[in-house]
């Protein structure tokens, strides 16, 4: 049996979380851009995360999973319907039934399982939209780098949906529906900016927000002396960071975008100054990210101190774009 959404609409992102809930507000006839999404979402962050259980330190350069989706929905007056359980058999009998019914569907996921992922990483937080299943397969939409409309087995989904360990959620699934509720963009667009930078300004632990860009210049020089796998670690980070959007410019160019896009919006000259402050900071990302590179290659802690000089800087340079931001 086969069961496809009929006239689906692609959502073309770079980013797995608005990818998957921009493809689902495509079908209810709400489309932005992903940078858009991104900052409605209140997206912007940053956390340093290393755990003995991890096989090496976690940067990541947006805020939790699941709080994005629940932010978009939340400024924009729209309904989301989450669900999670421990069943495999009733999870997807969730997901099938959305199916059925012609309702796009996101979910958590392992992307280790996935049959197209051609880096094999656990990694419990990515997120797909699901448009369609048959006999053997699950056909998603992935971020652009994954190949946008893809299909993987079905064991192969709920081993991933099933997985367990950090980010995790356990069949994690969700969908968006429309309110009776209208929303103002503008309105919402302010008051987004706003949470991000106050949540930016004000972090729980010192390895978040930029107390947490700062913690990481010193922290990347004791992971360089103590790694058995400079090369591996490095090179798989510089790779998350830059093209899988955990850590580096990929965030910060959508948040630069964002900005240019409220801008053009609310001719507020405080979001034209900081867009172009973040034009600069996602420069520097994308600079950590090519010396980490040049750290795997010749395993050389003369880049680690490079990247260290310049995370500080980022440190500084994002406070006061978000400083900015909060006063506006």
């Amino acid at each position: 049996m086969t069961n496809i959404i009929k006239d689906f609409k692609l959502f073309i992102g770079q980013h797995c979380e608005t990818t998957a809930t921009g493809s689902l507000l495509n079908q209810i006839g709400m489309e932005f851009s992903e940078p858009m999404l991104f900052g409605l979402g209140e997206g912007l962050g940053f956390i340093f995360w290393n755990m003995k259980i991890m096989d090496f330190p976690f940067i990541g350069g947006r805020i939790k999973p699941d709080i994005l989706t629940q932010n978009i929905t939340k400024n924009l007056n729209l309904k989301l319907e989450v669900n999670e359980t421990s069943s495999v058999k009733k999870a997807w009998e969730i997901v099938k039934n959305n199916i059925d019914n012609n309702i796009a569907t996101a979910l958590k996921l392992d992307c280790y399982y996935l049959d197209y992922f051609t880096n094999k990483i656990h990694f419990a937080g990515h997120y797909v939209a699901m448009y369609g299943y048959d006999d053997k397969f699950a056909y998603l939409i992935d971020t652009k780098q994954q190949g946008g409309k893809v299909k993987t087995a079905l064991k192969n989904l709920e081993l991933a949906r099933n997985e367990k360990g950090s980010m995790s959620s356990r069949n994690l699934s969700y969908t968006i529906s429309n309110t009776k509720k209208n929303y103002d963009l503008k309105k919402a667009i302010v008051i987004a900016i706003k949470n991000n930078a106050k949540d930016y300004l004000n972090p729980p632990i010192k390895n978040i927000g930029y107390k947490g860009v700062l913690k990481t210049s010193e922290e990347i020089k004791k992971w360089f002396k103590n790694t058995k796998d400079i090369e591996g670690d490095f090179k798989t980070t510089a790779m998350l960071m830059e093209k899988a959007g955990t850590g580096g410019a990929l965030f910060r160019n959508l948040y630069r975008d964002f900005l240019k896009e409220s801008y053009n919006l609310l001719k507020i000259e405080k979001i034209k100054e900081a867009h172009k402050m973040f034009s600069e900071i996602a420069i520097l990302w994308t600079r950590v990210s090519s010396l980490f590179e040049k750290t795997a290659e010749t395993k050389n802690i003369k880049y680690i101190n490079k990247a260290s000089e310049i995370l500080i800087d980022l440190a500084k340079k994002e406070k006061t774009a978000m400083e900015l931001l909060l006063k506006m």
